[in-house]
């Protein structure tokens, strides 16, 4: 019977993707169809609590919250399961849905286990296909959720082929409870429209139409992988900055492709179509040396010395902006962006004395800062130095700059001030700055 062969199903796609011996944790909301999928791998496949565990997220939305964790609780006591649950605040924003789905996924990103098992049924996978249809994506949006993705952790989907009702036939042969979320009724969401509204109408006419749109999905999937291929080809390696030169020869399909796949590769969300279209507008036909900055939601996009810069923005540093150091260890500094951290000099190098370290402090450039590279070498404004050292012109206003008092006593990449250099012969630390 049907019932039966949801295990075999599962068993089938573990060892499809390799997961005979992973560690997994289920997202396990309450809904029927997560209680179904942790009973399968539990009682179904015999999976042992040692492989097996499930990730409650409170999202702090619904006022029954409360309640769907005693559930989620008292479900895996039963089972004999390890739960783990975790708060998250959403942001309120254009799409609720989005930014709890992207909370969701982040307490997934910190799991312990080895794969996140998902829930989704092939019945959400054709209202996915609908709404991604209804937005204008293109076949990678078009190709909906991977039954699998490769990751850390990767993410699995073992009922994407599982009609609604076979899920819900088998909870009701076991006999299980699940909560059920109000809102998942209110029609004002898309999603709850397409289900309870459009889907059943286009069902009653044709009802194979959940199949056939999964179905496409997988065809607009392979789609996605060629294009792929193609941008990849068209990219090459693609380790940093992209050259713009590789885009001037493409056709503007072939180079909006490529520019997807690159901004993909960077974990950007994908900006809509016309802001893609002026961000490859302005890479392809602005002057050589004219400053291009397009906002990328957190990211923005700049142009330097010919190539493509995707920087994630950052909040405005306070006035005066200062911070004490004494040298040791590696020193995170998320409000300008890096890491940095002293390193012993090579021998004979122009590098900072011991003896200043205790005396550090941070600043950042406020305009008119002079630097000694030598002794006996007339000092030589930063700004000229920092321009002959090839740094953007983003990461200048971001550089840290080591004080020993009032005075500029070093800076990473650029130099170390001759007051302030060890004497010959003498060790040194050389200021290492890295960008994130």
């Amino acid at each position: 019977m049907q019932v039966e062969g949801l295990a075999r199903k599962l068993a089938a796609s573990m060892a499809a993707h390799g997961l005979d011996r992973a560690t997994i944790g289920v997202g396990l909301s309450g809904g029927i169809d997560s209680v179904v999928l942790l009973h399968l791998l539990r009682c179904g496949l015999g999976l042992q609590p040692s492989r097996l565990s499930a990730i409650h997220v409170n999202h702090q939305i619904n006022p029954e919250a409360a309640r769907w964790v005693a559930h989620c609780r008292r479900y895996c006591r039963e089972l004999g399961v390890t739960l783990l649950t975790c708060k998250v605040e959403v942001i309120r924003g254009n799409s609720t849905e989005a930014a709890a789905r992207e909370a969701r996924y982040g307490v997934f990103a910190r799991s312990r286990a080895a794969v996140i098992a998902l829930a989704h049924n092939r019945d959400d996978q054709a209202e996915t296909v609908l709404l991604q249809l209804l937005r204008g994506a293109g076949p990678r949006g078009l190709a909906a959720m991977p039954e699998f993705r490769g990751g850390e952790p990767a993410l699995w989907r073992p009922l994407l082929g599982v009609p609604r009702a076979e899920i819900a036939e088998y909870a009701r042969c076991h006999g299980l409870r699940w909560v059920e979320d109000c809102s998942n009724a209110d029609t004002a969401y898309t999603r709850n429209f397409l289900r309870h509204d459009v889907m059943p109408r286009v069902t009653a006419r044709l009802p194979a139409a959940a199949t056939v749109l999964s179905r496409a999905a997988r065809l607009q999937a392979e789609a996605a992988d060629l294009l792929d291929e193609l941008a990849a080809a068209d990219l090459g390696l693609d380790e940093g900055p992209l050259p713009v030169t590789l885009l001037a020869p493409l056709s503007a399909p072939r180079a909006r492709n490529a520019l997807r796949l690159h901004l993909r590769r960077r974990g950007l969300t994908m900006p809509d179509a016309s802001r893609l279209d002026e961000l490859l507008r302005q890479l392809l036909s602005s002057r050589h040396d004219a400053r291009l900055e397009v906002g990328l939601g957190p990211y923005s996009a700049r142009r330097h010395r010919g190539a493509l810069h995707l920087l994630r923005t950052l909040p405005p540093l306070p006035a005066g902006y200062s911070r004490p150091w004494n040298g040791r260890g590696q020193l995170r500094l998320p409000e300008l962006g890096g890491c940095l951290e002293l390193v012993r000099a090579a021998p004979g190098a122009a590098a900072l004395a011991p003896r200043w370290l205790r005396e550090l402090s941070l600043r950042v450039r406020t305009g008119g800062e002079c630097l000694r590279p030598r002794p006996g070498s007339r000092r030589r404004s930063l700004r000229n130095l920092m321009q002959e050292a090839g740094l953007a012109p983003w990461l200048r206003a971001r550089w840290p700059l080591l004080y020993v008092g009032d005075r500029l006593a070093a800076v990473p990449g650029i130099g170390v001030d001759a007051d302030f250099q060890a004497s010959p012969g003498r060790p040194g630390w050389m200021p290492c700055w890295r960008p994130d």
